[in-house]
């Protein structure tokens, strides 16, 4: 990859602010750009994908980063609901998980996410995701 890339819109839904900040950093050391939202909760993450109270003016992402323990309601959940809801099934998400046996599990159950990967977020695993999803979308 040469030269910083433009990813689009960007939702992380991750309830660590330290992870949020070292994704963050991630991104920008792979000289990968969008605009950030980032939701803390599943509730808060459903309602801002549904432009629901605070988030009526919420833009579409163009890849959610997605924390599968996540309070409120889980990864699970959000997923379901993202993956079942005809305006937000097309968008790529991405899975996080810290423990890498639920990486395993994850990957061979495959509950609809586009793709698994464990934390903390490596530069090459995620500039490989969000350059195949931001092909995908004609961003790239």
């Amino acid at each position: 990859m040469s030269g910083p890339k433009y990813v689009g819109e960007i939702f992380l839904l991750e309830d660590n602010p330290g992870d949020v900040r070292l994704t963050q950093e991630i991104f920008r050391e792979a000289e990968l750009y969008g605009t950030y939202y980032v939701a803390n909760d599943g509730d808060e993450a459903l309602d801002f994908l549904n432009q629901r109270g605070d988030y009526v003016d919420a833009p579409r992402p163009n890849i959610i980063l997605l924390d599968w323990h996540f309070p409120k309601k889980s990864g699970e959940e959000v997923l379901k609901a993202i993956k079942s809801d005809e305006n937000l099934k097309q968008i790529p998400v991405v899975v996080l998980t810290g423990v890498l046996q639920e990486l395993y599990d994850l990957k061979s159950e495959n509950p609809g996410a586009d793709a698994y990967v464990l934390k903390p977020l490596e530069p090459d695993d995620l500039i490989r995701i969000v350059e195949e999803f931001s092909f995908d979308q004609g961003l790239l």
